[in-house]
């Protein structure tokens, strides 16, 4: 059967607002993290700096697939860490949507981590002697200071990240595997259209219009950016 929005079926849409669903959640758990180990990163004397960079950074390197394995054998059910979730927590992650929206969080975690990084080795390190001067202590110059002048790269981190997320396909399907309105996302729904006899213009259908939410993200960031811009000159 077949909705009147874009023509899409009830699956395809149920499968787009899923991906919306895991990506945001992805996004904004990880940000929090995201903007620390940034902090962290861009301390010269930061002992283990370079490890830290090595582990932050290596879901860009290894296989999406690979990080998908690892998770399934940390938190599956059987795993000490994925057993211990779900009887002391009743917490599962495999399977489940919320398994699909930490596997997208960390393959996309590198995204936001590089554009805060960038944005705060931007930053005139004379403002921070300035407001230390006049009194201000860490927090309030970390407040007052760094997260304003830190806001494009946060947003153009988060953007990426979550255009990332949409996109995500090995991790997902490794670790919660391709379930119908639990874990299935727009790409995993593309993989399975195009498996699917006759399947062919559902997965162009799919395929365009994931092109077009990575184009809009991509729009959306920049103009955001811009207008933040204009506001610390105005």
């Amino acid at each position: 059967m077949t909705s009147s929005l874009w023509g899409l079926s009830s699956a395809e849409i149920e499968a787009l607002l899923l991906s919306f669903r895991i990506s945001m959640v992805a996004v904004v758990s990880a940000l929090p993290f995201a903007i620390i180990v940034a902090t962290l990163l861009t301390q010269r004397h930061f002992r283990g700096r370079v490890i830290v960079d090595a582990i932050v950074h290596l879901p860009l390197i290894l296989p999406p697939v690979v990080m998908g394995y690892l998770l399934l054998i940390s938190f599956g059910t059987r795993a000490p860490l994925g057993h211990w979730l779900l009887t002391q927590w009743d917490i599962r992650l495999v399977f489940s949507w919320t398994g699909a929206a930490l596997a997208a969080a960390i393959i996309s975690f590198p995204f936001q981590v590089r554009s805060i990084r960038l944005a705060l080795e931007s930053i005139d390190p004379g403002l921070y002697q300035a407001a230390a001067t006049l009194g201000a202590h860490r927090i309030d110059r970390f407040i007052s200071i760094t997260l304003p002048l830190a806001l494009p790269g946060i947003i153009a981190g988060a953007t990426t990240a979550f255009a990332a997320s949409l996109g995500e396909f090995g991790a997902i399907i490794t670790f919660v595997s391709n379930i119908p309105g639990e874990t299935r996302t727009l790409p995993l729904a593309i993989y399975t259209a195009i498996q699917t006899p006759g399947g062919e213009l559902a997965a162009a259908r799919l395929a365009g219009l994931s092109i077009v939410l990575a184009f809009l993200g991509l729009l959306g960031s920049e103009w955001a950016m811009r207008h933040i811009r204009k506001r610390e000159h105005s």
